[in-house]
Formats: C-alpha cells, structure tokens, sequence
C-alpha cells in the first residue's frame, strides 16, 4: 500500500509538471481562444481545448497554431524529492539498494520495470555520492541522480 501511495505522488506530481513553453508561448487553439485571459480556469480552459482537439500537437509538428519547437524546455516547478519526506524515503532505501520510494523513482524517471534491480544497484553503489552530506538537498540529489545515470550504459537512455 505504502508503494502504491509514493508512486501515485511521484507520478502525480510529474503529470502535474509542466514544460514552460512547449511549443512555445501561446501554441495552440486554447491559448488564441483565450488570449489576455489569466488565473487557473482560463489556463485549464486552455489545456482543455489543446489537449481535446489535438491542435497543439499538429502546430509543433507543422510550426503552425502558435507554436514553436526550437526552444529549450525549461521547469519551474519544485523537484519531486522535495515532497515532504519523499527525499528521506529515498535516501533509506537507496543505503539499502531497495525498497517502494527507490521502485517509485525508477518508474517517475521512465526506467522499465527490467531495469529496475539494476538502477537500484547503481543508486545503492553510488549512494555516498548522491547524498554526500547530511544537509544535501533535493536539487543536488536529483542532479546526482542524473549524473549517475549518465555515466551508467544501461541508465543513460533515460536522462
């Protein structure tokens, strides 16, 4: 239950992340419908119509409706290990090399389900590094996350 719990946080919190700009400012039917508009509702309303018409998706192939794909994505958005005590749940299991917050990790950062004893292997191997002092906080763990996978064969397809 505990691991059904921390993966639908983790993998709630990633659908709930967005992409500043993808396909750029303004892509999509939505946005032009709803021009000058702010708060939450218009922005959902836009969501909506964009994501129910598939429109921004055909703007970002065609560089139609808006929409642009040359730019770099950025996120604004607070890191997913910095939910409250989902950082320390990953911290114990990654000394133990197992357990439901490192599984749910694995799957938010799209490593399949094959992969998983290995990615836990390589995070409990390098767990020093990752969390290199008690004070270590959740940007610098999931940029330690990311340069251990890089430097990994099997785990670099997923950075």
């Amino acid at each position: 239950m505990k691991k059904t719990i921390i993966a639908a946080l983790l993998l709630g919190s990633a659908a709930g992340a967005h992409a500043d700009a993808a396909g750029g400012p303004g892509c999509g039917w939505g946005n032009m419908l709803f021009e000058g508009q702010s708060g939450m509702p218009m922005h959902l309303l836009a969501t909506l119509v964009n994501g129910t018409s598939g429109n921004a998706t055909f703007g970002m192939t065609t560089g139609t409706n808006g929409c642009d794909t040359s730019g770099a994505l950025t996120y604004s958005g607070k890191s997913l290990l910095a939910m409250n005590g989902v950082l320390e749940e990953v911290a114990m299991d990654m000394a133990t090399g197992e357990g439901e917050a490192l599984t749910a990790l694995s799957v938010s950062m799209g490593v399949p389900a094959e992969e998983r004893a290995h990615f836990n292997q390589v995070m409990h191997q390098n767990f020093s590094a990752i969390f290199s002092r008690d004070d270590v906080t959740a940007g610098e763990v999931a940029d330690q996350i990311s340069a251990v996978m890089k430097a990994d064969a099997v785990l670099a397809k997923h950075i």
